[in-house]
Parts: structure tokens; C-alpha cells; sequence
């Protein structure tokens, strides 16, 4: 189910008009007007706020090799350069700038839960077929949370491979499962923060390749023990949840991703 069209025109028409009716027209619908996320300001370098971080969320994917994006509600350099390669992906117009032509791609792209078009909460859940975020070191709300930003990378890195289908064959895992499928004690997976994905269409080294770009800081694949038959990626070094920085680790020795 989309967004309501109609309340996200007039908050377009609204960020094209000059600042004095700004203020006049974007009061209207609120915020979260919609199911899921409503803009009502063009967004830039030095602004700040919850609207920054939602749309930090939804290009985290286009952070550039080796690069993340925080998803700290400052509107940065690596912010900017995100929306600049979104928007060059989609033929946008490449400002840097998020306004309501970037915005209508994003709700293009953007379900009512907030997921990506192509991904979904039930792909990334209990990959043990129970269900559910509970059972992990992290609320059930944070870890779906981190499970969305999961699926706004694995967006991005589906684009860049053509716009083929991404599988994932395990997303989010409680210690039940992990334990189950012989995870390791520090697994992502606990944390909603990765997934393991396979293509039909591209190979798996080619996946492991482009992954350098998406802004996943932990990329597995073949060549590294147990992992012939998928990649693994995940956002490591946004997580620290244990107190404790995480940096980047790749290894797919088998297609030259160290």
C-alpha cells in the first residue's frame, strides 16, 4: 500500500514556493501525515534534525567505498555526497540537495512500513522461521530499526547490480537461532545489523564486490571459511552496542575483497 499522493503534492509544491509561503503552506499535513515518513523542508549541508536522520536512513546505501553514512541527523559532507550518488543512480538531478525531486523518488521507493520496494520486515525477521526481533541483545524495536537500515543498503546495492533480485537467506537471528544454525557468539546477525544475500543474476563475487560501495563495513563471501554459497554483509561499525568501536572487516579472498 502507497503513501497518500495526495498530502505528499502539496508538501511538494509547498518546497518549491519561497520562504515566506513555505511556512504558510507546509503546516498543513503533519509530519507523519503518511504510514510511514512526510519531508516538509528541502534538506542541505548544515541543517539537522529527525528529518535528516530518516533521510540518512534511506541513503546509507550510497556512502561510497569504505565510507558510511552516520545516521546522526547532521546534515554532513558524507550526508551530501550519499544524496549526490542516489540521486545520480535515479537520473535525478545531482545537487546534493534533497528536495521534492529526490523526495519522490524516495516515496517511489519508499512502502508504507517504511521498507524499501524491494525488501521486507518478514525477509529479515527470525531467520529460524519463528518470527519476531525479540531474543536478541537489543530491544525488539532497535532491532528492527537497524533491520530497516539493513534493507535501505541492500536497496542500494540491488540498484547498482542492475536492479535484479538480492535474496536474503538469513537477516535477523535471536541467540536461539544463532545457536541453531552454529552462528558466532558476536554474530551481526544478532543485531538486525546484517544480512546474507544471494543473486540469480550477478555472481556472488560480483555482489561482494559492489557491497564496497553500500556502506557495509563487514563483507563475507567466497574464499572466507563457510561462506561458498552466500555474502554475508552487515554494518558493523554503526554498531556498538557493546560499548566497544567496530571497524571494518571484509574478506571474499576468492574475488580480491580484503
Amino acid at each position: 500500500m502507497r503513501v497518500n499522493t495526495l498530502k505528499r503534492a502539496a508538501v511538494a509544491v509547498a518546497l518549491a514556493l519561497p520562504g515566506a509561503a513555505i511556512a504558510a503552506v507546509v503546516a498543513a499535513p503533519a509530519a507523519h501525515a503518511d504510514g510511514c515518513y512526510t519531508w516538509t523542508r528541502n534538506l542541505y549541508q548544515g541543517r539537522s534534525g529527525a528529518d535528516v536522520r530518516e533521510l540518512q536512513v534511506r541513503v546509507a546505501g550510497w556512502a561510497g567505498n569504505r565510507d558510511i553514512v552516520e545516521t546522526d541527523g547532521i546534515f554532513g559532507p558524507k550526508t551530501a555526497a550519499a544524496v549526490r550518488r542516489f540521486q545520480q543512480a535515479y537520473g535525478l538531478k545531482v545537487d546534493g540537495i534533497a528536495g521534492p525531486e529526490t523526495y519522490a523518488k524516495l516515496y517511489d521507493l519508499q512502502d508504507n512500513d517504511c521498507t524499501p520496494r524491494h525488501f521486507s520486515y518478514s525477509e529479515l525477521d527470525d531467520g529460524c522461521g519463528r518470527g519476531g526481533w525479540s531474543g536478541g541483545p537489543l530491544s525488539a524495536s532497535q532491532t528492527r530499526q537497524n533491520a530497516l537500515h539493513t534493507m535501505w543498503k541492500l536497496e542500494a546495492l540491488r540498484r547498482k547490480l542492475g536492479d535484479k533480485p538480492l535474496y536474503v537467506t538469513s537477516g535477523f537471528r535471536s541467540h536461539t537461532c544463532n545457536d541453531q544454525v552454529g552462528g558466532a557468539s558476536d554474530s551481526q546477525h544478532l543485531y538486525g545489523t546484517a544480512a546474507d544475500v544471494v543473486s540469480r543474476t550477478s555472481s556472488l563475487c560480483d555482489v561482494a564486490r559492489t557491497a564496497r560501495g553500500n556502506g557495509f563495513s563487514g563483507i563475507f563471501g567466497p574464499g572466507y571459511p563457510d561462506h561458498d554459497d552466500h555474502v554475508h554483509v552487515d554494518s558493523r561499525r554503526e554498531n556498538n552496542s557493546d560499548g566497544i568501536p567496530n571497524g571494518t572487516s571484509w574478506s571474499a579472498p576468492d574475488c580480491g575483497v580484503r
